[in-house]
């Protein structure tokens, strides 16, 4: 499964760019996007940016993340309770 992540830039050295995602930086290459600047959104996959995105697409991706996140902690805990994973 290929997943990409949406981060915000940071920083820009050259094709390199700092991004955060989560609270957690990492440096991203920018040879695949053009004109990124600071402030951006892009997506994140395998260490390269592949797409920007707008804020608004990032925060609504980022939400439907955590909502996953959400959701796997209740099947964890319900197959804890029951000893049955339900999905």
């Amino acid at each position: 499964m290929c997943l990409s992540i949406p981060a915000k830039v940071l920083e820009i050295n050259g094709e390199v760019a700092k991004v955060t995602l989560g609270g957690t930086e990492y440096n991203a290459s920018l040879q695949l996007v053009e004109d990124v600047k600071i402030g951006d959104y892009v997506l994140i996959h395998t260490g390269f940016a592949i797409q920007k995105l707008s804020e608004k697409e990032a925060q609504e991706t980022l939400k439907l993340f955590n909502e996953f996140e959400e959701l796997n902690k209740q099947l964890d805990e319900e197959e804890e309770k029951t000893g049955k994973r339900i999905a």
